[in-house]
Protein backbone atom coordinates (compact mmCIF):
# COMPACT_ATOMS: atom_id res chain seq x y z
CA UNK A 1 0.00 0.00 0.00
CA UNK A 2 1.29 3.50 -1.16
CA UNK A 3 0.66 6.33 1.52
CA UNK A 4 -1.87 8.85 0.23
CA UNK A 5 0.08 11.66 1.53
CA UNK A 6 3.30 11.25 -0.33
CA UNK A 7 1.25 11.18 -3.76
CA UNK A 8 -0.57 14.59 -2.70
CA UNK A 9 2.55 16.69 -2.91
CA UNK A 10 3.58 15.62 -5.96
CA UNK A 11 -0.05 16.01 -7.25
CA UNK A 12 -0.21 19.42 -5.61
CA UNK A 13 3.34 20.89 -7.18
CA UNK A 14 1.84 21.02 -10.75
CA UNK A 15 -1.40 22.77 -9.57
CA UNK A 16 0.63 25.00 -7.14
CA UNK A 17 2.37 26.11 -10.48
CA UNK A 18 -0.66 26.70 -12.23
CA UNK A 19 -1.78 28.89 -9.48
CA UNK A 20 1.40 30.87 -9.56
CA UNK A 21 1.06 31.71 -13.35
CA UNK A 22 -2.47 32.65 -13.18
CA UNK A 23 -1.53 35.03 -10.08
CA UNK A 24 1.03 35.81 -12.31
CA UNK A 25 -1.30 36.77 -15.56
CA UNK A 26 -4.07 38.45 -13.08
CA UNK A 27 -1.16 40.68 -11.59
CA UNK A 28 -0.03 41.18 -14.81
CA UNK A 29 -3.72 42.30 -16.36
CA UNK A 30 -4.12 44.39 -12.82
CA UNK A 31 -0.84 46.07 -13.38
CA UNK A 32 -2.35 46.99 -17.08
CA UNK A 33 -5.13 47.99 -15.62
CA UNK A 34 -3.86 50.18 -12.70
CA UNK A 35 -1.62 51.82 -15.50
CA UNK A 36 -4.52 51.73 -17.56
CA UNK A 37 -6.56 53.62 -15.66
CA UNK A 38 -3.36 55.83 -14.59
CA UNK A 39 -3.24 56.80 -18.00
CA UNK A 40 -6.97 57.88 -18.54
CA UNK A 41 -7.19 59.24 -14.55
CA UNK A 42 -4.08 61.55 -16.36
CA UNK A 43 -6.11 61.98 -19.71
CA UNK A 44 -9.30 62.81 -17.83
CA UNK A 45 -7.54 65.64 -15.69
CA UNK A 46 -5.90 67.17 -18.78
CA UNK A 47 -9.47 67.41 -20.18
CA UNK A 48 -10.63 68.54 -17.30
CA UNK A 49 -8.15 71.63 -17.13
CA UNK A 50 -8.57 72.30 -20.87
CA UNK A 51 -12.14 72.25 -20.28
CA UNK A 52 -11.92 74.94 -17.39
CA UNK A 53 -9.18 77.16 -18.66
CA UNK A 54 -12.17 76.85 -22.34
CA UNK A 55 -14.60 78.22 -19.74
CA UNK A 56 -12.61 81.11 -18.02
CA UNK A 57 -11.59 82.27 -21.78
CA UNK A 58 -15.43 82.04 -22.86
CA UNK A 59 -16.61 84.36 -19.52
CA UNK A 60 -13.46 86.85 -19.96
CA UNK A 61 -14.35 86.95 -23.78
CA UNK A 62 -18.26 87.74 -22.43
CA UNK A 63 -17.38 90.21 -19.87
CA UNK A 64 -15.21 92.27 -22.69
CA UNK A 65 -17.63 92.18 -25.48
CA UNK A 66 -20.33 93.50 -23.32
CA UNK A 67 -17.61 96.13 -21.60
CA UNK A 68 -17.32 97.17 -25.51
CA UNK A 69 -21.01 97.24 -26.40
CA UNK A 70 -21.38 99.56 -23.44
CA UNK A 71 -18.67 101.69 -24.21
CA UNK A 72 -19.83 102.00 -27.94
CA UNK A 73 -23.30 103.39 -26.82
CA UNK A 74 -21.71 105.61 -24.55
CA UNK A 75 -19.27 106.99 -27.04
CA UNK A 76 -21.96 106.69 -29.23
CA UNK A 77 -24.02 109.30 -26.48
CA UNK A 78 -21.11 111.36 -26.01
CA UNK A 79 -20.77 111.98 -29.66
CA UNK A 80 -24.49 112.87 -29.89
CA UNK A 81 -24.57 115.05 -26.81
CA UNK A 82 -21.28 116.89 -27.87
CA UNK A 83 -22.95 117.96 -31.25
CA UNK A 84 -25.76 119.43 -29.49
CA UNK A 85 -23.23 121.77 -27.10
CA UNK A 86 -23.07 124.07 -29.88
CA UNK A 87 -27.25 124.60 -29.67
CA UNK A 88 -26.92 124.91 -26.12
CA UNK A 89 -24.00 127.48 -26.74
CA UNK A 90 -26.54 129.33 -29.36
CA UNK A 91 -29.69 129.39 -26.90
CA UNK A 92 -27.51 130.70 -24.29
CA UNK A 93 -26.46 133.36 -26.28
CA UNK A 94 -30.10 134.23 -27.61
CA UNK A 95 -31.81 134.31 -24.19
CA UNK A 96 -28.81 137.01 -23.25
CA UNK A 97 -29.95 139.06 -26.16
CA UNK A 98 -33.12 138.64 -25.35
CA UNK A 99 -32.40 140.08 -21.97
CA UNK A 100 -31.84 143.23 -22.77
CA UNK A 101 -35.28 142.94 -25.43
CA UNK A 102 -38.98 143.62 -24.43
CA UNK A 103 -40.07 140.47 -26.20
CA UNK A 104 -41.35 138.89 -23.72
CA UNK A 105 -42.68 136.06 -25.65
CA UNK A 106 -39.35 135.47 -27.50
CA UNK A 107 -37.95 135.41 -24.00
CA UNK A 108 -40.52 132.44 -22.66
CA UNK A 109 -40.15 130.87 -25.25
CA UNK A 110 -36.08 130.69 -25.95
CA UNK A 111 -36.00 130.14 -22.12
CA UNK A 112 -38.80 127.30 -22.02
CA UNK A 113 -36.62 125.39 -25.19
CA UNK A 114 -33.37 125.74 -23.01
CA UNK A 115 -34.50 124.42 -19.79
CA UNK A 116 -36.18 121.61 -21.65
CA UNK A 117 -32.90 120.65 -23.81
CA UNK A 118 -30.62 121.52 -20.67
CA UNK A 119 -33.13 118.76 -18.15
CA UNK A 120 -33.07 115.89 -20.59
CA UNK A 121 -29.43 116.32 -21.04
CA UNK A 122 -28.85 116.42 -17.41
CA UNK A 123 -31.23 113.22 -17.07
CA UNK A 124 -28.27 111.35 -19.83
CA UNK A 125 -25.26 112.51 -17.26
CA UNK A 126 -24.43 116.05 -18.41
CA UNK A 127 -23.15 118.33 -15.80
CA UNK A 128 -22.14 121.86 -16.56
CA UNK A 129 -18.57 122.96 -15.47
CA UNK A 130 -18.78 125.58 -12.94
CA UNK A 131 -15.92 127.94 -13.75
CA UNK A 132 -15.96 131.33 -12.45
CA UNK A 133 -14.47 132.53 -9.50
CA UNK A 134 -12.59 129.06 -9.24
CA UNK A 135 -9.05 128.29 -9.05
CA UNK A 136 -8.44 127.84 -12.02
CA UNK A 137 -7.97 123.54 -12.65
CA UNK A 138 -6.38 122.25 -15.65
CA UNK A 139 -8.35 118.81 -15.24
CA UNK A 140 -11.56 121.27 -15.72
CA UNK A 141 -11.06 124.19 -17.71
CA UNK A 142 -8.24 125.46 -20.76
CA UNK A 143 -6.91 128.96 -20.17
CA UNK A 144 -7.46 131.08 -22.94
CA UNK A 145 -5.57 133.74 -21.89
CA UNK A 146 -4.18 135.57 -18.89
CA UNK A 147 -5.71 138.87 -17.33
CA UNK A 148 -4.01 141.33 -14.91
CA UNK A 149 -6.37 140.47 -11.70
CA UNK A 150 -8.02 143.35 -10.06
CA UNK A 151 -7.25 142.05 -6.85
CA UNK A 152 -4.71 139.52 -4.98
CA UNK A 153 -7.29 137.22 -3.96
CA UNK A 154 -8.53 136.51 -7.87
CA UNK A 155 -4.60 135.70 -9.01
CA UNK A 156 -4.74 132.09 -9.99
CA UNK A 157 -8.19 132.32 -10.40
CA UNK A 158 -10.81 131.96 -13.40
CA UNK A 159 -12.09 135.60 -13.83
CA UNK A 160 -13.91 135.10 -17.13
CA UNK A 161 -15.93 132.36 -18.83
CA UNK A 162 -15.35 132.31 -22.56
CA UNK A 163 -17.05 128.85 -23.43
CA UNK A 164 -19.35 126.85 -20.51
CA UNK A 165 -17.67 123.36 -19.69
CA UNK A 166 -19.32 120.53 -19.93
CA UNK A 167 -19.12 116.78 -18.44
CA UNK A 168 -20.65 113.68 -18.92
CA UNK A 169 -20.73 111.00 -16.47
CA UNK A 170 -17.91 112.06 -14.83
CA UNK A 171 -15.66 112.50 -17.76
CA UNK A 172 -15.02 115.90 -19.34
CA UNK A 173 -16.92 116.49 -22.35
CA UNK A 174 -15.89 119.88 -23.52
CA UNK A 175 -13.29 121.95 -21.21
CA UNK A 176 -14.18 125.49 -20.00
CA UNK A 177 -12.23 128.02 -22.10
CA UNK A 178 -11.35 130.80 -19.23
CA UNK A 179 -9.47 133.96 -18.83
CA UNK A 180 -7.04 133.60 -15.96
CA UNK A 181 -6.06 136.24 -13.49
CA UNK A 182 -2.56 136.67 -13.08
Amino acid sequence: MQDPQVEQPVEKAPQAEETKKKQKKESKKDDALRAQVAELSDKLAAEKDSYIRLMAEFETFRRRSAEDRLNLIASAASKTIEGLLPVLDDCERAMEMLSKSSDEAAKEGTSLIYNKLMDYLKTQGLARIEAKGEVFNTDFHEAVTQFPAPSEDLKGKVIDVIQTGYTLGGKVLRYAKVVVGA
